[in-house]
């Protein structure tokens, strides 16, 4: 006999489980989540690993919002560990201030100042475009080749496999060059992490929702559509899966996370590196632009003010997108953008499937701008 639901939810990460909870305590609707990975949270899904650190499971998630709308909504579910985010990049042998800021001038040019040189050298060091159509041009309007091949080309090529000449000029520029003094890593006016992680968030959200809300894990949604009837689908996974690659597969960037514990007594040897005690690297995160195969070296206990004498770096390695694999990131280019509104045209045509999220709409979105989305969903109902 099949088991009946108001709403059938394919994912459990952000939008699904926003989504899960809003129909359930606002409308009193049954839902099904049925999630392929063995956890719910997606790749937001934080946990302890056997040292005691709490660790994001597949990188790093930063939380920030400009939204008070979306900071209340999660605010009853969460409090709140403000922080702001602060990177390095190490190039050439040596660790540069991350964006690029006056701090990082000053680092070029071995003495202290202001902005206003910064901004004349920046003025000769621009090339004049005034519409980038590609992120090199995006990056070398802004500063030039000198700070595009320091920090900028080499990552794109590991990140993406692709020049820079060949993604959309959005991909660079959302990274800020700066004249002053403000080294963040980004701009948004609220910037800080669930207290207690994601992962306790997400349970907070399931304990809300009660009864209404079943989940089903390591469970491919296909195998459970014979046993169940339900309303409505929202569908959170990659939109030409859902159309089995009918107009081709989508290309995306995939990723290969190495985790690496250290002891309070191995950190002491890093302590002038750290510039710290109880930590591996000088900031969250490094980029490596230029040197090694990883792009990045995180130690989110930077950020998450856990108090933990061990801590945990993990290098982040981008890989091919194939069998096995996750798709993390859709690839802002051309190409990809026109074989996915092949998949979009016949998604609109759907009366009893909603596309909700990064890899149904292919589109890289921040945590924030998922979860509004699916907020908006949700009031259109």
């Amino acid at each position: 006999m099949s088991l009946k639901f108001d709403y059938l939810i394919v994912g459990a990460g952000l939008a699904g489980m926003v989504l899960a909870e809003r129909l359930s305590t606002q409308k009193g609707k049954t839902c099904l989540i049925v999630e392929k990975r063995k956890h719910i949270g997606g790749n937001c899904h934080d946990h302890y690993d056997d040292t005691g650190v709490l660790t994001h499971t597949y990188g790093p998630h930063y939380f920030r919002t400009n939204s008070p709308r979306i900071k209340e909504y999660l605010s009853q579910y969460t409090e709140w560990h403000p922080v702001a985010y602060t990177i390095k990049s190490f190039s050439e042998g040596r660790y540069w201030s991350f964006p690029v800021n006056l701090n990082t001038f000053e680092e070029i040019i071995g003495r202290t100042a202001t902005s206003e040189e910064f901004e004349t050298w920046l003025a000769k060091e621009r090339v004049p475009i005034s519409n980038p159509a590609n992120s090199e041009e995006a990056v070398i309007s802004q500063c030039g080749w000198d700070l595009y091949n320091k920090f900028f080309l080499g990552y794109t090529l590991k990140q993406w496999k692709r020049h820079p000449k060949e993604l959309d000029a959005s991909v660079c520029s959302r990274i800020p060059i700066r004249t002053n003094r403000d080294d963040r890593y980004l701009k948004e006016e609220f910037q800080a992490l669930p207290k207690a992680g994601y992962t306790r968030m997400f349970e907070r959200m399931l304990e809300a929702s009660g009864f209404l809300v079943k989940v089903m894990l390591n469970t491919d949604y296909r195998d459970v559509l014979p046993h169940i009837e339900y309303g409505h689908m929202f569908y959170t996974g990659p939109i030409d899966e859902f159309y089995d690659c009918c107009y081709g597969a989508l290309p995306y960037r995939s990723l290969r996370f190495e985790h690496e514990t250290f002891t309070a007594e191995q950190l002491k040897n890093r302590e002038n590196i750290a510039g710290k005690t109880g930590y591996w690297q000088p900031a969250m995160q490094v980029n490596y632009p230029n040197d090694h195969e990883f792009t990045r070296i995180v130690e989110v206990k930077h950020a998450t003010g856990q108090q933990c004498a061990n801590s945990t770096i993990v290098r982040e390695y981008p890989a091919d997108y194939g069998p096995g694999k996750e798709a993390y990131y859709p690839i802002p280019a051309e190409d990809a953008t026109l074989l996915y509104k092949r998949y979009a045209e016949r998604a609109e045509k759907e009366t009893k499937v909603t596309f909700v999220g990064r890899l149904a709409t292919y589109r890289y979105y921040n945590m924030d701008q998922v979860i509004g989305m699916a907020l908006a969903e949700f009031n259109k109902l």
